[in-house]
């Protein structure tokens, strides 16, 4: 049994106690919260020494000071998406676990949900994408923007699928009912010519996760809330033919957890070890940094057109 601590147990943090709790392959040993109320203590340094392995579901900004302290203690790490708060700060968890030989796996759940894992398989030559993350809005994750809280589940998974390296980012989104950015939408173009189109938004009046995908002679539609996919194949004798894929379902949370497991039990680098991670968090930081650009082009052209905030 290997021993887990849970650090964070808000509105995610607490479906982790549960997986945990559920796993016959670890012993949950340690609820880490700032509200005493839901957890055994509140200082995550009480762990050290105690535990085997640790989840981290606290807010970004604490990833990089919680994880590293873990990591330097001798405890492999699951973190949530996104790694770090910054490049510096990812660099820093990536180095602490690659110098104590611990495991460091982040959470990009997405990667873990079985229509995805079949979609991995089946993807030969991707020549575009066009992906839907729409969510309502709730007061979860507002301290990061919706490119840093959705988004990055799609950056992943395209990262994870182009063939060729990333060549232009182009990118624009608004604030609407928070600080930060709540609709976003982004074309990534690479070397070899795919094309990524991704849309994300925290405010919309329904839940859309949609993913398509066309690659030569083959068109996929996936549905991330439904764990389904289906091809679309042009040639043979049939001509067109639809294939709907049997997809046995599953919970994405636990199969990340065994994952986690595994890459503990058997020492070996995680799918989704930092340095994945840390790619996908440089573009969604450059991400970012376009919408920026975009929105001053913006505010100059109302400003020019005498329009005022």
């Amino acid at each position: 049994m290997i021993r887990v601590a849970v650090i964070g147990a808000g509105s995610f943090g607490k479906n982790h106690v549960r997986v945990v709790r559920e796993s016959a392959r670890a012993e949950l040993c340690f609820v880490v919260d700032a509200d005493p109320a839901v957890a055994a203590t509140t200082d995550y340094r009480d762990v050290i020494g105690k535990v085997d392995a640790a989840i981290l579901a606290v807010p970004t900004t604490l990833h990089a000071e919680i994880g590293c302290a873990l990591l330097e203690a001798g405890i492999d790490v699951l973190v949530e998406k996104p790694i770090a708060a910054t490049l510096e700060e990812a660099d820093w968890l990536i180095d602490a676990a690659d110098r104590n030989g611990r495991i460091l796996q982040v959470g990009h759940l997405e990667r873990c949900n079985p229509a995805v894992i079949a979609l991995e398989r089946a993807a030969t030559l991707p020549l575009f994408f066009e992906i839907h993350r729409m969510s309502v809005f709730t007061l979860r994750s507002l301290d990061v923007d919706v490119v840093l809280d959705l988004m990055i589940h799609d950056l992943d998974i395209v990262l994870a699928l182009a063939r060729a390296e990333l060549k232009e980012i182009r990118a624009a989104g608004i604030s609407i009912l928070s600080s930060k950015v709540d609709i976003a939408n982004v074309r990534l173009e690479f070397a070899d010519g795919c094309i990524a189109n991704l849309t994300a938004s925290r405010v919309s009046t329904e839940k859309v996760r949609k993913l398509r995908l066309f690659q030569p002679r083959q068109y996929i539609s996936l549905d991330y809330a439904k764990q389904s996919a289906a091809a679309f194949r042009v040639g043979g004798p049939e001509g067109i033919t639809f294939e709907q894929w049997p997809i046995a379902p599953a919970e994405p949370l636990k199969l990340q957890f065994e994952a986690f497991l595994d890459a503990v039990e058997s020492r070996t680098t995680p799918k989704l070890n930092g340095r994945v991670a840390r790619r996908t968090l440089e573009v969604a930081l450059a991400v970012l940094a376009k919408i920026e650009e975009h929105t001053g082009v913006v505010e100059q052209t109302l400003s020019s057109a005498g329009w005022k905030p």
